[in-house]
């Protein structure tokens, strides 16, 4: 509990860092911009604010803007974004100016429950798919927008109501979801462990910057407090926000869908939007980066040059307006190595690893002492993921100095040539443990001559109601990645019970012992790109 109490206070000073808007900020309602005549040389679109009816009778409030001298009469197509978690309206502004000086009408809103907007934080139930519906309908009637070409997008929050919607709302056409979660429950609670920090941060962000309702206070209680009679309803509640679970209702629209994330994503991993991604059976793209939860996208919403973004316009453009500017018929996966600064295409995400598997075999067996950080960790949420992204330096342990009480290590022969990791490492081991319940984090790590591992990718898997004494079977797939292992360096597994990112199950005196049985060995598959 006092693990909890710390992390949650050490979340509510990131949050209030993050998003130190004041609340006059929000209100601010400036009069609305004149359109310049047409004859200017340098028109801008018209921005008004507004009070938007939502779904169940609450105001949101939002802002419009129209393309330069747009012509009476005249339809054009229309881009709705939500805003992000505990943003207001104004957060898309730099990006909404773009699309509208060329020829959108961009209709951006804070979401229900935060600032100024009306009713309680929803987290993406149906009243916040409800306002999509209900925004389009208010745009329709007071804009010169198309119906029939209608687009949605937006950041993580944004990019999850986005999802949602287009399941539930077959007028949209095109989605662009950055930084957003398709399946909830693989974002927070993978491995069956909860992440505590990213939740952490969600929740203080949410009673800093809006008005949690009963529901969401409830199921944070519960998930915070490993209310594991809980747990059923907890995945329930989180299925019902998951664009995952209404794939087929999405396909059936046929609505293109262009998803975007960051390698290093602490509040949502991007395992879980590539396996969406590969259920999706119209237009599609996914694009992974370097960065942590909408570091990638970050510079576009302050107006600065932003590959995502210029994507994300050069999708709408294709999709909205019917241009053909290439991007559907570019390799559709496109993803950036941690490693260097270029961009590699794939077909599908399968292809991503086309060069086969390496396997490392953990033979020897490890026991380990619970309950104790060994000082291998994945670092902290969004911090150490944005110095991977700007500086090239991820989380590092040493492993010589690692307590081998505390953390098992199993080491690869050192590399000849290079090994240029890609997508998604998977673990198969057999535990052993003392205890009923436990908790065990997995961590790839590039180790270096010197033996300073650099951090590859990790995961945390959780289990309840074991046998004390018993082996058992485990598959974990550890967080996808794209990072090139140099020649001269090795791999290294290591496994501990302790991490800050994430609430642990160890009872007090529990041990694990990690084993490789002759009939069924242990083992890291290690999926590399094409030499």
């Amino acid at each position: 509990m006092e693990r909890t109490t710390t992390a949650a206070a050490v979340a509510a000073l990131l949050a209030a860092a993050a998003l130190g808007l004041a609340p006059h900020q929000a209100q601010a309602a400036p009069a609305p911009v004149a359109a310049v005549a047409a004859d200017a040389p340098a028109a801008s679109p018209e921005l008004r604010f507004h009070d938007i009816p939502g779904s169940g009778g609450i105001t949101l409030k939002g802002n419009v803007f129209t393309p330069a001298g747009a012509v009476s009469g005249r339809k054009y197509p229309l881009i709705v974004l939500p805003s992000s978690w505990g943003m207001p309206q104004i957060e898309y502004i730099a990006q909404a100016r773009k699309l509208a000086d060329s020829g959108y009408v961009v209709v951006s809103y804070t979401s229900r429950g935060f600032w100024l907007s009306g009713g309680q934080i929803e987290v993406a139930g149906p009243p916040d798919i409800a306002d999509v519906s209900a925004v389009i309908d208010w745009a329709l009637a007071n804009s010169p927008a198309d119906a029939g070409h209608i687009g949605l997008g937006g950041v993580s929050y944004g990019a999850g109501i986005s999802l949602l919607a287009s399941a539930h709302d077959p007028r949209i056409k095109a989605v662009v979801a950055m930084s957003g979660w398709a399946d909830l429950i693989e974002s927070i609670y993978s491995g069956r462990t909860q992440h505590l920090q990213a939740a952490g941060v969600l929740g203080a962000a949410g009673y800093l910057t809006g008005r949690p309702g009963p529901e969401l206070q409830s199921i944070l209680g519960d998930f915070l407090g490993s209310r594991l009679d809980r747990e059923q309803q907890m995945i329930e509640w989180g299925r019902k926000r998951s664009a995952a679970e209404q794939v087929d209702r999405i396909n059936a629209n046929g609505t293109a869908i262009m998803l975007g994330n960051a390698w290093g994503d602490t509040i949502f991993p991007p395992n879980q939007y590539a396996k969406f991604y590969e259920r999706l059976t119209g237009p599609k793209r996914l694009e992974f980066r370097p960065g942590d939860h909408a570091t990638a996208e970050g510079t576009g919403l302050l107006g600065l040059p932003n590959d995502t973004w210029t994507n994300a316009h050069r999708w709408f453009d294709r999709y909205l307006k019917g241009e053909r500017n290439g991007v559907d018929t570019e390799a559709p996966v496109q993803v950036k190595s941690r490693s260097n600064d270029g961009y590699e295409g794939y077909a599908d995400w399968k292809s991503v690893g086309s060069g086969g598997t390496e396997k490392l075999a953990l033979s020897d067996s490890e026991h380990l002492f619970a309950n104790v950080d060994s000082g291998a960790n994945g670092g902290i949420v969004f911090l150490s993921s944005i110095l991977d992204q700007f500086v090239k330096a991820p989380p590092t342990a040493s492993l010589p100095l690692l307590p081998r009480a505390f953390a098992a290590v199993w080491q690869s022969e050192r590399y000849d040539t290079a090994r240029r990791v890609r997508g998604t490492v998977a673990l198969h081991t057999t535990v052993t443990p003392t205890r009923a319940d436990g908790t065990f984090v997995a961590y790839l790590y590039d180790v270096g001559p010197l033996g300073i591992g650099k951090l590859v990718s990790n995961a945390p898997y959780t289990f309840h109601g074991r046998t004390p004494g018993r082996a058992f079977g485990v598959d974990l797939e550890l967080f996808s990645t794209a990072y090139d292992v140099p020649a001269g360096h090795r791999l290294a597994l290591v496994i501990d019970t302790v991490d800050p990112l994430y609430i642990e199950h160890n009872p007090t005196g529990a041990q694990l012992t990690f084993s490789s049985p002759r009939s069924d060995p242990s083992y890291v598959s290690v999926p590399l790109r094409e030499q």
